[in-house]
């Protein structure tokens, strides 16, 4: 039986920032269907900085809970700072994950990154 933290349950019950950005600057992908899920995260960027971040994700309420929490820490931040958010950030925030769940965090940080390496190029 897995056991989450309240913070996971709040994200999961309450997923913050759930959704697309129809003009995104940049959208990131990680996952794998038949491995257990996919994050794709849109971003909306302007003078450098995350003006909004939005999710979409299919998986499990881990995979939601990393999801909701990587909106939120990286809204606002710059496109260094955002980078610089990690899977064991993104654990560490939620008040850690399951071991059977910590790929979920990687996933996460994956799409992020994805999606400011999608922003550089255009």
């Amino acid at each position: 039986m897995t056991i989450y933290s309240e913070k996971i349950m709040e994200h999961i019950g309450n997923p913050q920032n759930a959704g697309e950005i129809e003009d995104a600057n940049g959208v990131g992908i990680a996952g794998d269907p038949f491995q257990g899920g996919i994050i794709t995260i849109y971003l909306s960027v302007k003078n450098g900085r995350l003006k909004d971040v939005k999710f979409k994700t299919f998986g499990c309420g881990a995979a939601i809970a990393v999801s909701s929490v990587i909106s939120v820490m990286a809204k606002g931040k710059t496109i260094k700072e955002a980078m610089a958010i990690t899977s064991n950030l993104v654990a560490d925030e939620l008040g850690g994950l399951p071991q059977e769940k910590m790929h979920c965090s990687g996933l996460g940080a994956d799409a992020l990154h994805r999606a400011i390496e999608d922003y550089k190029k255009s």
